[in-house]
């Protein structure tokens, strides 16, 4: 999990190095491209509920340590959170879900997560929820267009490495054949 949440953060941090010089509604685009729910999606499946969802809420909160953090951090954390809550919810449904199925359940989850943003700063700064909604909405694409790629893509394999790294024996059994013991 503490990999994920490395790999999360530090390619948040540079994604958010090259986001921040740029215009206000672009930053909000380029920091939707990234691995961070993706990842915070796969923690939830490998590990299960609640380190899936710390994994999340950790990439921003270290992430937001070294660009922005602020007095949103702890919502957004939370927020991300519910990708690895999602994550656990798809491997209880189903162990080996489908591509289909793993899209869909990362569109449900970015529009929530993108809803719940955008409801949190309409909320936060007492402004109306339709505007505020209709701003996000470029965001609320590159986040979809992201996470439906990035999920079946690198997540699965992301998976599939975790799961071979966690059954293989990592002790070779006694008497098995090494190259220590071959020829004696």
């Amino acid at each position: 999990m503490a990999a994920l949440v490395a790999v999360g953060a530090v390619c948040r941090i540079g994604l958010g190095e090259v986001a921040l010089p740029v215009p206000v509604p672009l930053y909000g685009v380029l920091i939707k491209v990234g691995l961070t729910e993706t990842l915070t999606f796969v923690s939830g499946f490998v590990f299960g509920p609640a380190l899936g969802f710390l994994s999340g809420a950790l990439i921003i909160v270290i992430s937001d340590l070294f660009m922005m953090p602020g007095f949103w951090t702890p919502f957004i954390a939370a927020i991300i959170g519910i990708f690895g809550l999602g994550g656990a919810a798809v491997r209880r449904l189903a162990a080996k879900p489908s591509i289909l199925a793993l899209g869909a359940s990362m569109g449900v989850l970015t529009v929530l997560s993108e809803f719940l943003q955008n409801a949190w700063i309409a909320l936060f700064f007492n402004a109306p929820i339709a505007p505020i909604l209709l701003a996000g909405v470029p965001s609320l694409v590159t986040a979809l267009v992201n996470n439906i790629i990035l999920l079946p893509t690198v997540g699965l394999r992301v998976i599939k490495l975790i799961q071979e790294a966690t059954t293989r024996p990592s002790v070779p059994e006694i008497g098995a054949s090494t190259p220590s013991n071959v020829g004696d």
